[in-house]
């Protein structure tokens, strides 16, 4: 359905990189990263909604009604179409590469990575045993991604709301508690935008970070949400784009924004020799002292529906690589899974280094693509936007 398209692609981009990312950008550039991480996010929507556009109007339907769809599909079909069917088919192919190495790195390791270390450090008895953790987060979510995309879907669709509701809602009351300095902070935020600190933070942290699977932003550009969007049983591609554009709103505009108030907020954005998602805890410790421990939970849920999302994505791109067999969907799952249990037990520094170059990298073949048929999508658009008024159709059928 379009609701569990869009849980599905939000608990995609929705991950660690909201509470651990949103620290690591603030410590980097200052207060003044939040500001380009709203503007990312804005500007995010309108290649989000051109890339769900295409994902559904290029996708396959093989003869068990099972759907492949993404950029993997549409790169191919935009040099096809220009007469360049060799050039669609290497960027096609590069991009399946880069995503496969993607769902090891930001949507997996990366997760795992800092799901134990906010564990750890609640626990100081864990510290060092992040093998075992990992094995159990492995157990868990092969349980789910066995099942398929719609399992993942069913699973995506409870989690998703569940965690918005426990997190911002934290959030909010923080904010709330101290609503006489949100202005302060606001102009803060604006004021320091511009100086050299804080245009390198928002470089670095959301045009670099943020474009990384499990980082701050909204994977707009990237192409991942694509495939999962292709899914979505509807006739109109137009729609799906439309329902996409809620992502990057929902994950940088709102819940990467309401992490950095707090912290900025709480003071823990200076002189605090913390880093992701423990500064963030920190900062939430602050106003609420049991919520740590709420946010070991919190944390562990981001990580989980962010793996089984990306799982798919990097499904799919596996069987596009090497074909459909039950062989090569249960070596990528075997694959995936033994990437949790590294992930949990290797420096942060590594994971993020990984992430950063496989996610960013992706990007590249995917957004010569969308430039390739923007014009396409307008036209697109603009018949859909003509029926509607026309009564020929009804809105999101």
């Amino acid at each position: 359905s379009h609701f569990q398209a869009l849980a599905t692609a939000v608990s995609g981009t929705v991950g660690n990189g909201n509470i651990a990312g949103v620290a690591l950008a603030i410590a980097l550039g200052g207060p003044g990263a939040t500001f380009w991480m709203i503007i990312a996010g804005l500007l995010g929507m309108s290649s989000k909604f051109v890339e769900c556009t295409l994902g559904v109007k290029y996708r396959i339907i093989d003869e068990n009604g099972e759907v492949s769809g993404g950029p993997m599909y549409y790169l191919k079909s935009a040099f096809e179409k220009r007469d360049l069917p060799f050039l669609g088919k290497i960027l096609a192919g590069l991009f399946a590469i880069l995503c496969v190495g993607g769902s090891f790195g930001g949507g997996n390791m990366f997760q795992a990575n800092q799901a134990f270390s906010q564990l750890e450090g609640q626990f100081s008895m864990l510290e060092g045993n992040g093998v075992y953790f990992g094995f159990i987060l492995s157990v868990l979510v092969g349980a789910v991604i066995i099942g398929g995309i719609k399992s993942i879907a069913n699973v995506t669709e409870k989690i998703v709301p569940f965690m918005a509701v426990l997190y911002v809602g934290a959030s909010m009351f923080i904010i709330i508690m101290n609503y006489d300095q949100v202005f302060d902070v606001l102009i803060l935020i604006f004021d320091s935008a511009f100086s050299g600190d804080a245009a390198k933070g928002g470089f670095v942290g959301v045009l670099v970070q943020g474009f990384r699977r499990a980082a701050f932003s909204n994977e707009a550009g990237v192409g991942s949400a694509a495939i999962a969007h292709s899914a979505v049983k509807t006739n109109e591609p137009v729609t799906e784009g439309i329902v996409a554009l809620l992502e990057p709103f929902i994950d940088t505009v709102v819940i990467c924004t309401m992490t950095a108030i707090v912290i900025i907020i709480t003071g823990r954005h200076t002189g605090y020799d913390l880093e992701g998602a423990q500064l963030t805890s920190s900062a939430f410790e602050s106003v609420i002292s049991w919520f740590p421990m709420l946010l070991v939970v919190a944390i562990f849920l981001f990580a989980f529906s962010t793996m089984i999302s990306w799982s798919y994505y990097g499904l799919k791109s596996w069987t596009y690589l090497f074909g459909k067999s039950k062989l090569t969907e249960y070596s990528y799952k075997l694959l995936f899974l033994i990437f949790i249990i590294i992930g949990s037990s290797v420096s942060l520094e590594s994971v993020i280094n990984f992430s950063d170059m496989m996610i960013l990298a992706m990007a590249f073949p995917n957004i010569l693509g969308l430039y390739m048929l923007s014009g396409e999508v307008r036209t697109d658009l603009r018949d859909y936007l003509a029926r509607v008024k026309s009564g020929a159709i009804k809105k999101f059928k």
